[in-house]
């Protein structure tokens, strides 16, 4: 018997046709079944696949067949392939034919496929459910799209036993980034395909970032599709009503998140530079909002030793945006803020120099674009445009301020340490070597702006800093050039560094408790924070305690001093008093008041009567504070006797007064009024305890010069510094013969200028070595060189002389060589050598 085939209508509804067949007794040759169309014949697989195919596609998938197909595709694992090339040639043929019905139920037969055979075999089968799922995607229906996506994404959550090694995701990538990019017309189709294509996007990511043989999904090429997609999808959130995954801003940001939680060490570059990439190309710096939040599901998704590769990304590209527009940079130094800010509890890595060293340099480019030469500002620009630059490079410099700050502020403190001296050492200073930043090109006002922005992002990292020893917060190499700051004429870069020093020597808190300066009635009731002087900071002040009272000194009598530096001042002494403060230091604050208050009286320097009333209430107010810190009722009752007298007849020499907006100043101190003034005769008296050396009290104090090299000593620094030592070795013998009179004497006690001549003297060396030729340089060490040997030589001919021989010795005179021989008798020879 044999089939006869003839078309029916497979339904009213549906316009397509099936065979349906009859059987007939036909010839010996049909019986044996040749003919291909033949179905007693056709392979079982192919039969069990027709049958799970309903006549109406309404109907679904046929339930009791795909069981039929399923045991037999577990017992015969060997036949999948063949089962999975015959599904897809079904299902290309209802593709093309528009039979979308069939098509989706040819997706759910291979899904159930998948998810039941878990054996060797199943990798054929695989390739052609991708090839289907291909096909799917390839057409431009949603529909058909979505459907495709579906089945990709269940296939990524199966775990495979084993890896493959031929198969790619290419075409997925890219066709799944295609589709978060939809421009479809309805917003609902659109919404719908590009969760479609952010879901495949995250199963390629789920299904690759374990499989060691599919690392080429953090290849460049993919990246640059990948993260773009997410991103923009991240961005576009027009449909913020939906929730969950039906939101393609909030699912792009949590398959955004997972990529990046899987990136391992040697991917995070790959990772990062195409962020980096889309903020430009759609001009996300200016505002910045997206990118910082960008930046933080970054920092708080890959793992925290990761974190110095997305800052070395960042800063890397604000060194490539240099040039580009202020808001632009300032954009990109917002975002290193908030990275650096996540990365600092952490770990960092190698990048803390780095971070501060780029920024700096930033730092100097900004102030040299604000300011500008002669060729940036020319006529043709209006005055407008000019300030309009200055406010947008303001905002940078304030960018980079606030993150050096920040970041300093959250690292540990032995890191903090190193981070200071690494500012310090970037912040111009007069007279001393060449610092790092050149600010030859920007004049004085711009050498000030990087002072004083150097100076604030300095407090922002000393802010918090608690030093076990003062010795380990205030070094010698931190300490000179921060106290020759100190001493310029600029009242607010010496009210910066005066709160530079509060932070490093308030290790308990109890700056809050001096704000202002006054006369403090009770200063037990402020109940400060104090212990004991331990003896690394008793060392401390004996080596650069001199040098603290110097620069306070000094710092006092500047003409340009306002409210705020007095009451810095008072609470830099006030602090050294609570933290630093023992017998001996008492004595030399006690000093150091005195003499404070003699010159606002002399007033040799011309002082202005605000700077000298000033200097006066200022010394009222700490000796009251002094005079309670170490409660002695005797020195208390004269300081408040003074401060009462003071008060009646003269208020503009207390704090309160002197400091108000309409205070009336003197025309001139009564210096022999000594009722108002405070005596060293009666502190003397009233500091005789035990343990104090009142006999110091009577010694004026004289501020000592204790300024050593700032900083480690350049190549140039060695060579002058030895040209020095040889012209100073070899005194010419007329000063030598000089004549000592009373001219002489009195020149040599008295040493005004001495300091300023000394500085005068080694910048003309520097300049004369940074300068010259280099033969000119050579030259001049030669001579020098040549010189001191051939006095080494006449030292050493004087001193050292060969022992004498029978051959003779050589001797030189008038540059002619003489031979003298000795004999042997008359030779000395030790006592072991004669027998």
């Amino acid at each position: 018997m044999m089939r006869r085939y003839r078309q029916v209508p497979r339904s009213e509804a549906d316009g397509t046709f099936r065979y349906r067949h009859t059987w007939e007794r036909r010839s010996f040759l049909g019986r044996l079944g040749v003919c291909g169309c033949c179905g007693p014949l056709r392979p079982r697989y192919k039969r069990l696949v027709d049958n799970i195919f309903p006549e109406d596609p309404k109907d679904g998938l046929v339930k009791s067949d795909m069981e039929k197909l399923t045991f037999y595709a577990v017992s015969a694992p060997e036949k999948l392939d063949r089962i999975g090339a015959y599904l897809a040639e079904r299902l290309t043929r209802d593709v093309v034919r528009h039979r979308y019905g069939y098509v989706g139920i040819a997706m759910e037969a291979l899904d159930q496929l998948l998810m039941a055979c878990h054996s060797q075999s199943i990798k054929p089968f695989v390739e052609s459910f991708l090839h289907m799922v291909a096909k799917l995607l390839e057409s431009r229906e949603p529909d058909l799209q979505v459907l495709g996506t579906n089945s990709f994404v269940k296939f990524a959550n199966i775990e495979e036993d084993t890896p493959s090694y031929h198969r790619r995701y290419d075409f997925f990538v890219s066709q799944f980034s295609a589709m978060c990019h939809s421009t479809h017309e309805d917003p609902e189709t659109r919404s719908r395909i590009r969760v479609a294509g952010i879901k495949g996007l995250q199963g390629v990511v789920r299904k690759t970032v374990n499989d060691e043989l599919q690392a080429i999904i953090w290849e460049p090429q993919h990246m640059d599709k990948l993260i773009p997609s997410m991103l923009f999808n991240m961005q576009d959130n027009e449909d913020s009503e939906r929730a969950g995954e039906e939101n393609p801003a909030s699912l792009a940001e949590s398959c955004f998140r997972e990529l990046l939680g899987r990136a391992a060490y040697g991917n995070m570059n790959n990772a990062v530079r195409p962020v980096l990439v889309h903020l430009d190309n759609h001009r996300l710096w200016d505002p910045n909002d997206f990118a910082v939040s960008c930046f933080r599901i970054i920092m708080y998704s890959i793992q925290a030793q990761h974190s110095h590769h997305v800052i070395q990304q960042v800063l890397s590209h604000l060194d490539t945006h240099s040039k580009n527009t202020p808001r632009v940079r300032a954009g990109i130094v917002q975002v290193l803020l908030e990275t650096v800010a996540i990365a600092a509890k952490g770990s960092i890595g190698p990048t803390v120099l780095e971070v501060f060293n780029t920024l700096l340099k930033h730092l100097r480019m900004s102030v040299d674009f604000e300011l500008g030469d002669g060729s940036r500002r020319n006529s043709t620009s209006s005055l407008s445009s000019v300030r309009t630059k200055e406010s947008e490079e303001r905002i940078v410099q304030n960018a980079i301020i606030q993150t050096i700050g920040f970041f300093g502020g959250n690292l540990p403190d032995y890191q903090r340490a190193e981070v200071m001296m690494f500012i310090m050492g970037k912040v111009p200073v007069y007279g001393t070597p060449c610092h790092t930043l050149d600010t030859v090109k920007i004049g004085h006002q711009g050498t000030k702006r990087i002072q004083a922005m150097l100076l604030s992002s300095l407090i922002m990292v000393t802010s918090g800093f608690k030093c076990k020893t003062m010795g380990a917060g205030l070094p010698a190499a931190f300490l000179e050039p921060l106290c020759s700051i100190s001493l310029m004429e600029d009242s607010e870069l010496r009210q910066l560094v005066l709160e530079i020093l509060h932070n490093i020597i308030d290790r308990h808190d109890n700056r809050a408790k001096l704000r202002g300066i006054r006369i403090i009635p009770n200063v037990a009731a402020l109940k400060f924070k104090r212990e004991k002087i331990c003896k690394e900071d008793v060392v401390f002040m004996k080596k650069h305690g001199q040098q603290l009272y110097r620069h306070i000194y000094l710092g006092c009598k500047e003409e340009d001093n306002l409210q705020k530096n007095f009451e810095l001042l008072f609470t830099a002494l006030a602090l050294i008093t609570i933290e630093l403060a023992n017998e001996e230091v008492v004595i030399d604050l006690m000093r150091l008041s005195i003499a404070l208050q003699d010159m606002a009286l002399v007033n040799e320097e011309n002082m202005p009567m605000f700077i000298r009333c000033g200097i006066m209430a200022l010394v009222a107010a700490y000796l009251n504070f002094l005079s309670q810190m170490i409660a002695n009722p005797p020195f208390c009752q004269h300081v408040s006797k003074v401060i009462e007298l003071r008060s009646l007849d003269a208020p503009y020499l207390l704090p309160e007064h002197i400091f108000r907006e309409k205070c009336v100043l003197p025309d001139s101190l009564d210096r022999e009024d000594n009722a108002l003034y405070f005596q060293t005769a009666d502190l003397a008296e009233a500091m005789t305890v035990p343990g104090y050396n009142v006999e110091r009290l009577s010694i004026p104090y004289i501020p000592q010069v204790t300024d050593r090299m700032p900083r480690r000593k350049s190549f140039v620094d060695t060579i002058s510094l030895q040209v020095d030592i040889i012209s100073n070795s070899v005194p010419d013998q007329s000063q030598l013969a000089e004549e000592i009179t009373f001219e002489t004497l009195k020149k040599a006690i008295d040493t005004t200028g001495l300091e300023e001549q000394e500085r005068e003297r080694r910048r003309q060396v520097m300049e004369k070595f940074q300068k010259a030729p280099f033969e000119e340089i050579a030259a001049h060490c030669e001579s020098k060189a040549n010189m001191l040997h051939d006095r080494l030589a006449q030292i050493f001919e004087l001193t050292i002389r060969p022992p004498p021989s029978p051959s003779g010795t050589v001797t030189v005179t008038s540059g002619h060589a003489q031979y003298q021989s000795v004999p042997v008798y008359e030779m000395k020879f030790p006592d072991l050598c004669v027998y």
